[in-house]
């Protein structure tokens, strides 16, 4: 990383944290007990420049490059507010750039302005109830008409569920062959008949972030509304993973630091015996591990970030990111938590939230055991 992206980086930090400080914390606690965040504070995130920041200027972006994204991604995932966390993500980091690299032009110029402005939420609708990380096992239907297509099925744990305008929608429109060969995206606005919005889900954590349900009972389409090219939506979506789950990695990672911020202030607090615990040996080894483990995987990010920017990050890697990131994550929330003791189990305590929060990440974007597979054979396959 250049020394002039560095200080831009830096100034952009600071604007974020402020942001994150003075607009996201005196509103979070009450997004969480709501189980949903206003739509409007997109529109605020958006007027303040932290949506999509990557996006061409000619999209109403700034064309920084990724980092932008991802720093504002890791730095709520460091303040605790995991939930619009995940849900930039699903915003900015997936659904805006699925629109930008395979959408035509009149549909960048539809949806991608709104999108930086947070106008419009973006989601993506891959997941189905009986089809989680196998995506090839959608039922998920679109039938051929004479003006476009009509889709029919059902989709779960979608992020930003309920706040979403525009919907991209992965349906099988070749029953003949593979998923594979025979899953086509379609771009669906939330207000179109015949689609409903279930129930918000209740989830272990995350509250805030919006999870739904999401029922499509003969929703027409009409060909402009084609993401990508007819029966190519699976290629669609193995190209835009890799982003998603580096941008998960990205949140892990920030999230970790985050834990370990919290279990550091606490220890040089917290007596016992006498003396603050941060004096007791095994405390010290453990924040040595925590400090190790979130050092080893920010450089990592910091690698394949620019990897990904030089468009040459592999599946293989980005699901060792992902894998391994989010495995960490997990690791050093627990033993921050086992620092505050009896007080770590305790609701108005954050590092209770951390902990919740974090489970997740090593099941949605595919499973650990789903990207342990990918590396498995990819590695293999360069031997």
């Amino acid at each position: 990383m250049s020394n002039e992206l560095q200080e831009e980086l830096n100034i952009f930090k600071e604007m974020v944290v402020r942001f994150i400080e003075n607009e996201v914390a005196p509103q979070y606690e009450e997004w969480e007990k709501n189980k949903i965040i206003p739509k409007s504070f997109y529109q605020k995130m958006g007027n303040e420049g932290l949506l999509c920041c990557d996006l061409p200027e000619e999209y109403g972006g700034f064309g920084v490059p990724v980092d932008f994204n991802f720093l504002v991604v890791e730095e709520l995932a460091k303040a605790g507010f995991f939930s619009l966390s995940a849900n930039v993500i699903v915003h900015a980091d997936i659904a805006a750039h699925y629109i930008l690299n395979i959408g035509t032009e009149e549909q960048k110029k539809k949806y991608l302005p709104k999108m930086v402005t947070g106008e419009w939420i973006g989601a993506i609708c891959m997941t189905e109830p009986g089809a989680g990380s196998d995506l090839q096992a959608m039922k998920t239907y679109a039938k051929k008409t004479d003006d476009g297509w009509n889709i029919s099925g059902s989709k779960t744990f979608i992020s930003n569920g309920q706040n979403a305008s525009i919907y991209i929608v992965a349906a099988k429109t070749n029953l003949e062959v593979s998923g594979s060969k025979g899953t086509t995206l379609f771009l669906v606005d939330g207000d179109k008949e015949g689609f409903q919005r279930g129930q918000n889900l209740h989830k272990l954590g995350q509250h805030a972030s919006d999870t739904s349900e999401l029922f499509f009972d003969n929703v027409n389409v009409t060909q402009a509304d084609m993401l990508g090219n007819l029966d190519e939506g699976f290629l669609g979506l193995m190209h835009e993973l890799p982003r998603e789950r580096l941008a998960c990695a990205v949140a892990g990672v920030g999230h970790a630091q985050g834990a370990l911020n919290l279990a550091l202030d606490y220890i040089k607090e917290r007596q016992a015996f006498g003396a603050p615990i941060a004096r007791i040996q095994d405390i010290r080894q453990k924040i040595a591990e925590m400090a190790t483990e979130v050092e080893l995987h920010s450089i990592m990010i910091e690698k394949y970030t620019e990897l990904l920017v030089q468009r040459k990050l592999s599946a293989d890697q980005a699901a060792m990111a992902k894998y391994s990131c989010t495995e960490m994550e997990g690791k050093v929330i627990d033993m921050a938590l086992q620092m505050f003791g009896g007080y770590g189990y305790m609701t108005e305590y954050p590092i209770s939230r951390f902990y919740v929060d974090a489970r997740v990440q090593r099941i949605y974007g595919g499973t650990s055991e789903i990207m342990k597979e990918i590396i498995g054979k990819g590695v293999i396959g360069r031997i």
